[in-house]
């Protein structure tokens, strides 16, 4: 079996988050359900996994709350999604499972790596990262231009932000920014700039892509997030890639990942055995044509999950 050279799990539990309350733009709560429609429990199980689908967490209707305050909108219901969330990806790990957990907007990833640096928090472990996006997501209410939550889920992960996503689980930062990594960087707000830079966290933009290329890029950042953790955590926006190859997605951003980089950071990340978790977010079947950001984003979960050519 292909996986078996490369992924030291064999059971993956699929955990649908149709969450998008992080955004004005409707649809990416439909994201889950786009990408399991392009096949991914069979195409998954194709390369020798175990595959339990364990369905979507609880989401309430949009449109049936108020968006509060405007600095964070919908913030008690988005902090309430994460909750369930991060408990049902730290159920998975219990049950030695890797939770690939499908989006909904960035604002998921509170949850889902809440959840994972729990588990290993227990266990007196910390997990490293990989952010694979156009942007930072590292507003805070007090910087952000719109007060959407989907552009501050790093900068909450890291210990900056609304308490309710900070303190989830109890303690912050959820990952040392030592052990953080973006890659793919392309669109920065400019109050958000000083954040990116103060932070701590290792931001490779596609500067740094065209220049170092692509493999050099991967290999450092995959050193980084696993120097002295337990494993990485891998979040996907599929916003990484170009909208020519990606164009349903939250918020596309032209000169992005190609289809090739794309998938060689994924086949890299599966080669170096360190991935514990995984989720891919920002799907829109809305403004997708005939589900090709979906089924791009299976073929990225087959790349990181140890597909290969040969």
């Amino acid at each position: 079996m292909e996986k078996d050279r490369h992924m030291p799990r064999t059971h993956i539990a699929i955990i649908g988050a149709p969450l998008d309350f992080g955004q004005d733009r409707r649809g990416v709560d439909m994201g889950p359900s786009a990408v399991r429609v392009a096949n991914l429990h069979a195409r998954v199980a194709s390369l020798g996994y175990q595959v339990e689908d364990r369905g979507n967490i609880h989401v309430e209707q949009k449109e049936a709350w108020p968006e509060g305050d405007p600095h964070a909108k919908y913030l008690a219901l988005i902090a309430s999604a994460c909750g369930a969330l991060a408990n049902r990806v730290d159920e998975a790990l219990s049950g030695g499972l890797l939770p690939l957990v499908l989006g909904g907007d960035h604002s998921v990833a509170v949850g889902t790596v809440s959840g994972v640096s729990s588990h290993f928090r227990a266990r007196h472990e910390k997990i490293g990262m990989i952010w694979l996006d156009a942007h930072a997501d590292m507003n805070t209410p007090e910087s952000s231009p719109s007060g959407n939550i989907h552009g501050m889920p790093l900068a909450c992960i890291l210990g900056a932000g609304p308490a309710e996503l900070v303190d989830l689980l109890g303690y912050r930062p959820k990952i040392d920014p030592r052990h953080a990594v973006i890659v793919g960087l392309r669109e920065v707000d400019a109050t958000e700039k000083p954040q990116v830079r103060d932070s701590g966290i290792r931001a490779f933009t596609m500067r740094d892509i065209d220049e170092r290329g692509l493999r050099t890029i991967m290999e450092e950042a995959i050193r980084i997030a696993t120097d002295g953790t337990a494993g990485l955590h891998v979040s996907l926006d599929m916003d990484f890639c170009d909208p020519v190859d990606a164009p349903g997605v939250g918020t596309p951003v032209r000169g992005g990942a190609t289809y090739r980089e794309a998938h060689l950071a994924l086949e890299m990340i599966c080669d170096s055995r360190h991935m514990v978790s995984m989720e891919v977010v920002e799907v829109n079947p809305v403004i997708d044509e005939r589900n090709r950001t979906a089924d791009l984003a299976v073929e990225l979960i087959m790349s990181g999950l140890g597909k290969r050519i040969l």
